[in-house]
């Protein structure tokens, strides 16, 4: 067999056998993980290497030595310069192959979840955080009257309906943030055991198992729980964040957030610009300074290391990578935070800032829109987290 161009019928590589699809194959093509490799069935394996002969790293997750250890949807590159295995993994059955091997391989390596779960509770509701994967996060939230209950973003069903039955709790609800395996990949199995349960998400994205599309701002009440939805596009172009109104118990708004922000992170713009991410990340912002933060990942120690690369002197920044270390070295989650806490130390949200301009070379233009630049700094910002990440 040659090396040159050369085509090739692969129906299992996409989600509908009935619709196969024509690879075109080439040596020295473009970059993708080879651990996808392995999640395709054999007779589709061969050319697989002629398509990604090199590796990549995912810039938004700890490297380990070995490719396949990373959440998807925080893979590294961008949308525009590697769109090939971006597409593979959100719209090809590899995707979702590599999706279950990420489950299997979790359930081995943590078989208890790779955090000690917290609840958080106050009169009325309980919101119990899952740990899923190697460092997702679903939540459980409950309305404890009438013990009806939602799930966020459920990544592994086992560990979401063992949790469910742990409470003693009816699901009625699945509120998805968006479309990547490692957030919806539950939906089907706890769809087919809750026959009751529907799952509302964002019609721009391809959901699986999508019942109720969502507009911006709508609002989906779950017993006395009322969850109201953001569009927030910038990670895939259908990204929707959930908040619960805490207001009715005395408390707080809750913004789970799933890979728009993370505890002094946000997620990889796949599917939007920096002026898109951060028109999102202001929407967040917007919600108060009270607003408790649920992020999608446990990415807390990481991301504040890189951020105290940035600020040097930020004293806010240096006493919560410490509470940080300490609480993963304990393996207890770092959440929640609050909106508040992160424009302290959140890089991300903190690109009007002029000491992070400073320590980042920036310097705004005499006629240059405050949005404008702020997006530059947003640029910057990723530009050198993914560059933290890469080494």
């Amino acid at each position: 067999m040659g090396f040159g161009t050369r085509h090739v019928t692969c129906p299992s590589l996409h989600r509908s056998p009935s619709r196969p699809k024509s690879l075109l194959c080439k040596r020295g093509g473009p970059s993708a993980p080879r651990s996808l490799l392995f999640f395709a069935p054999r007779h589709a394996r061969w050319h697989f290497f002629a398509l990604f002969p090199r590796p990549i790293l995912f810039p938004d997750a700890p490297y380990h030595g070995k490719l396949g250890h990373f959440p998807p949807g925080e893979w590294g590159g961008t949308a525009s310069s590697s769109p090939s295995w971006y597409s593979l993994y959100a719209r090809t059955r590899l995707g979702y192959l590599f999706y279950q091997r990420q489950v299997k391989k979790a359930r081995e390596r943590y078989p208890h979840g790779h955090s000690v779960p917290q609840p958080y509770c106050f009169p009325g509701v309980k919101i119990l955080p899952i740990p899923v994967l190697s460092n997702n996060y679903s939540y459980l939230v409950i309305d404890t009257v009438s013990s009806q209950a939602a799930v966020i973003d459920p990544s592994d069903p086992l560990a979401v309906q063992a949790a469910i039955e742990e409470e003693g709790v009816m699901l009625e609800a699945i509120f998805c943030t968006h479309k990547h395996w490692d957030h919806s990949g539950g939906n089907e199995a706890l769809c087919q055991k809750h026959n009751s349960c529907r799952v509302y998400g964002s019609a721009l994205d391809a959901i699986p198992q999508l019942t109720n599309p969502l507009a911006d701002r709508e609002k989906v009440s779950v017993g006395s729980l009322t969850f109201e939805a953001l569009a927030t596009p910038g990670h895939t172009v259908g990204h929707m964040v959930y908040v619960l109104d805490g207001g009715p118990f005395g408390r707080p708004p809750c913004l789970f957030s799933g890979d728009l922000l993370f505890l002094a992170g946000c997620g990889r713009p796949f599917e939007g610009s920096p002026e898109t991410m951060l028109a999102s990340l202001d929407v967040a912002v917007g919600l108060g300074e009270d607003t408790l933060l649920w992020p999608g990942h446990e990415y807390a120690l990481e991301c504040l290391s890189f951020a105290s690369l940035l600020e040097l002197d930020n004293s806010a920044l240096e006493q919560k990578l410490q509470w940080a270390a300490q609480q993963r070295q304990e393996k207890r989650s770092t959440c929640p935070s609050t909106l508040g806490e992160e424009q302290t130390y959140n890089p991300f949200l903190r690109t009007h800032r002029p000491e992070l301009q400073e320590a980042l070379g920036l310097w705004q233009g005499g006629a240059e829109d405050p949005d404008a630049f702020r997006a530059r700094v947003l640029k910057e910002v990723r530009r050198r987290k993914d560059l933290y990440q890469a080494t």
